[in-house]
């Protein structure tokens, strides 16, 4: 039997107006990354900027494929990614549940906020030196200051929107006669949800940033580690192979979070709008 042949005309007219849609997002949102790498290569072809201090594109590309081809670029992504993974993880726990804590009652604020204010405005290159006498100069510090910087926009974001559940529906909950579990599970985090994936947003773009800091102080392995070994070399285009990874790697994080906001509120107003437009 022949195959059907649908003329585009037979397409409808809301679902070719999405794809012209989707199609001229996309070009507008790489764009722009797309026209500065241009500039950058052009100004390094024609010598407005000095190869040996900002490596080109071409160069860059060149150099990250051979990383790639000898092993160096995979190993060391792989511990970045185990350490940053880890951090995370340990971060969206201790996030939730100080957030738990302070946000369902005032002695729990009154006890938990006081201390984790002060810990965030520490600056992170002042806790290495006691990370290290603490944890030694394996993984264990590493992974902590991790911890450390991702878990306090969880923890803001989700205390914020703990506070701001409807009271009318706490006390629905009191007159159905929920447990307190059964409130936290099926009233409250779901309410807060929203604010939850945004603190995870920032917390996933800090993890990036502490290891940055983790991988650049007494570290055998990770990207960071490659890149000073590059240092010592005046390698700066393998210092900027490491730059592009972790910016892609913050870029795909936050496109993976962003993807599951939209999975998981499907049913807010603003994302069946951003799906049928």
């Amino acid at each position: 039997m022949p195959a059907t042949v649908i003329p585009s005309a037979s397409v409808p007219w809301h679902g070719r107006t999405i794809l012209r849609h989707v199609d001229a997002h996309t070009l507008l949102r790489y764009a722009s990354p797309v026209i500065l790498v241009l500039l950058w290569q052009g100004a390094c072809s024609t010598g407005m900027v000095s190869t040996r201090q900002v490596a080109s594109p071409m160069q860059v590309i060149m150099t990250g494929w051979g990383l790639l081809r000898d092993g160096t670029l995979g190993a060391n992504l792989g511990v970045s990614l185990a350490r940053a993974a880890t951090g995370l993880a340990i971060a969206v726990v201790l996030g939730v549940g100080f957030a738990l804590i302070s946000g369902l009652s005032r002695l729990g604020e009154d006890i938990v906020d006081a201390p984790l204010q002060i810990l965030r405005t520490l600056p992170a290159l002042a806790m290495v030196p006691l990370f290290i006498l603490w944890f030694g100069i394996g993984e264990v510090p590493k992974i902590a200051l991790v911890a450390l910087g991702a878990t306090f926009p969880i923890y803001l974001n989700l205390h914020k929107g703990i506070r701001s559940i409807d009271p009318r529906l706490l006390e629905m909950t009191r007159t159905l006669g929920l447990s307190r579990l059964q409130t936290i599970r099926d009233v409250i985090l779901p309410g807060a949800l929203p604010d939850l994936l945004v603190g995870l947003r920032f917390a996933v773009g800090m993890s990036w940033l502490m290891l940055v800091v983790a991988e650049q102080v007494n570290a055998e392995s990770g990207i960071g580690h490659m890149m000073m070994e590059a240092q010592d070399f005046l390698r700066t285009d393998i210092i900027m192979v490491g730059l592009v990874i972790y910016g892609l790697l913050g870029l795909v994080s936050d496109q993976v979070v962003r993807l599951m906001e939209r999975a998981l509120l499907s049913w807010r107003p603003v994302h069946q709008r951003g799906q049928g437009a």
